[in-house]
């Protein structure tokens, strides 16, 4: 398994921006082919060409008016990218200004890529364009402020798969923040409703209704996508995750590995090293 590269927000030549831009040729440049992790979001929008992206372990496809979005702390790989144009904006989680898009960035669970419809190209492209302008002004012309601004207005034009959806139900937002801060000790939806003050039903209905999946889904999902970072790219062994994770020995986390993977945590493991 090849080492992850942890890459640490550092803008070129400007030690106060928030927000940074590349093309996918500079991408090219840098990417050795590695599987990286960084502490700062990347957001892409690809023009033309094909390729492919590894966030977390999925594989999405990367074609012309597409968008791909990886968190900090996910794991990704570029791949087949010799032919593909557009840019990349990476930006720190406080840049964007907006409650909505500032909201949005704080989700852990970002869509990873999607198609950017006809009707909307027009409009990405010149927020894409203005916020690559500002942000190519001069050392002594620069604010971070009107980068930060642009950014928002582009985050807001490519508008992420359920983004909307999900901001109209504050009780899933208060229900993922609390699952992203507590899953490693507490895996039953039960909780969460406790702690939130409702109903069981009535939680997992807000989260079937933002999201597709049940309260219970929603935490064992993320749950199994920690324990997959921990197998794959900190090596730990079972017994490890079962104690990082929250598990009582390393019998019961391979159990739930197994419910919820069809494979036991060494063979998926094995599996995954060999890629």
């Amino acid at each position: 398994m090849s080492v992850i590269r942890q890459m640490t927000y550092q803008p070129a030549g400007r030690r106060a921006a928030t927000v940074e831009t590349m093309t996918f040729g500079r991408v090219r440049e840098l990417n050795d082919g590695g599987t990286q992790r960084a502490d700062f979001h990347v957001l892409a929008v690809v023009d033309a060409g094909h390729g492919s992206v590894t966030v977390d372990f999925l594989h999405h496809p990367l074609k012309g008016r597409s968008a791909v979005w990886v968190p900090p702390g996910a794991v990704h790989r570029w791949d087949d990218i010799a032919e593909v144009t557009g840019h990349l904006v990476l930006f720190v989680p406080t840049a964007p200004v907006t409650h909505a898009t500032r909201e949005l960035v704080a989700s852990p669970d970002l869509a990873a890529h999607w198609s950017i419809p006809d009707a909307d190209w027009m409009f990405v492209d010149a927020a894409r364009n203005h916020l690559l302008l500002e942000a190519s002004a001069p050392p002594g012309e620069f604010s971070t402020e009107l980068p930060e601004i642009l950014l928002s207005a582009l985050i807001a034009r490519l508008r992420p798969p359920h983004a909307e959806e999900r901001f109209t139900h504050p009780l899933f937002r208060s229900f993922r923040s609390s699952v992203e801060a507590h899953f490693r000790e507490h895996h039953d939806a039960g909780y969460y409703a406790r702690a939130l003050g409702y109903a069981p039903r009535t939680l997992s209905r807000a989260v079937q209704q933002a999201t597709g999946r049940t309260a219970k889904a929603y935490i064992v999902d993320r749950i199994v996508l920690e324990a997959k970072r921990l197998l794959a790219h900190d090596r730990l062994t079972a017994a490890r995750c079962a104690d990082t994770l929250g598990f009582p020995d390393a019998s019961n986390f391979s159990v739930f590995f197994h419910k919820a993977t069809g494979m036991r945590p060494g063979a998926w493991q094995a599996t995954v090293a060999v890629e």
